[in-house]
């Protein structure tokens, strides 16, 4: 019989890609909306695990609305805290192993260099508060079965995020003002499935240390650079872009300056890092459009 992997949020951009992933291996994979198991009833839980008894749970659910967070901090909490909370507990009584998505958000996001995996948090948001709650039960529940994969600047074909939303501006404005004072690494959640189910995989081998990994995309840009590359790729003229700072876009919850991770831990578990974030997007842009313009 092959191990059963559970997708919670698999409806959401990211759990798509995990679930599309998960067809090419020998696995009964799980797409587990809310209507199948939500996190944030513990009776759905314990039900979900009783049915499906899983040997792998991959975490995609999430309230990432990160600037309604800032009001409603207690109902971001229920799925981002306590949600894991209770996933974690449920691993713990079935022996399952539990990936837990988590952000970049949890950093302070002032540092100079990559943040290491085990550099000091400090969130500045109500997502971030919400988001290193979760983090911090799963690995104290789980100290040997729980894996927190954080990540960053997430984009891909099966939601909205930054980079569809600058294809589809690309054909109605004549110009665009675009942050240039925020650093962070732009990732595809197909790649990030790949290292998700990678993970897991070693985890079930024993060969992967339980704990904290950092799941972005190599190398580094602002979010100006990003959109230079969107604009190079459509074949439109970079020139109609320009740069501006974070005081052109006030939000309730304050945004990382610097989002930049780095990736040292996936030595410990055999598994490669993700590759440059440039060659990601070419290969991702394809789908992209056809998505955008679907």
């Amino acid at each position: 019989m092959s191990a059963v992997w559970l997708v919670t949020g698999a409806e959401g951009m990211l759990g798509q890609d995990v679930m599309a992933r998960l067809a090419g291996e020998d696995v009964t994979a799980v797409a587990a909306g809310r209507g199948v198991v939500d996190i944030t009833d513990p009776a759905s839980v314990r039900a979900g695990f009783e049915k499906y008894r899983p040997a792998v749970v991959v975490n995609c659910a999430a309230w990432t609305a990160v600037d309604d967070a800032e009001t409603q901090e207690e109902a971001a909490l229920r799925v981002n805290g306590r949600g894991a909370e209770v996933l974690a507990e449920a691993c713990r009584e079935h022996g399952s192993v539990l990936l837990q998505v988590s952000t970049d958000y949890v950093f302070a996001g002032d540092a100079k260099e990559p943040y290491t995996e085990d550099a000091p948090t400090g969130p500045r948001s109500a997502y971030g508060r919400t988001k290193l709650a979760g983090e911090r039960a799963v690995l104290s529940i789980l100290p040997d079965a729980g894996y927190v994969v954080r990540t960053a600047w997430l984009y891909g074909a099966g939601g909205g995020n930054f980079v569809r939303t600058m294809i589809k501006l690309e054909g109605l404005k004549d110009t665009l003002d675009v942050v240039d004072d925020q650093r962070g690494q732009p990732t595809w959640t197909v790649d990030l499935a790949d290292r998700l189910v990678r993970l897991g995989q070693a985890a079930l081998a024993g060969t992967a240390p339980a704990g904290v990994y950092h799941g972005t995309s190599s190398g580094e840009t602002t979010w100006f650079g990003l959109t230079r590359e969107i604009f190079a790729l459509l074949g439109a003229d970079p020139g109609r872009l320009r740069p501006t700072t974070s005081e052109a876009f006030v939000r309730p919850a304050p945004r990382p300056a610097f989002s930049v991770l780095g990736h040292d831990r996936w030595a410990a578990a055999g598994i490669e890092p993700l590759g440059d974030w440039r060659s990601a997007l070419e290969e991702a842009f394809p789908a992209l459009v056809a998505a955008e313009r679907s």
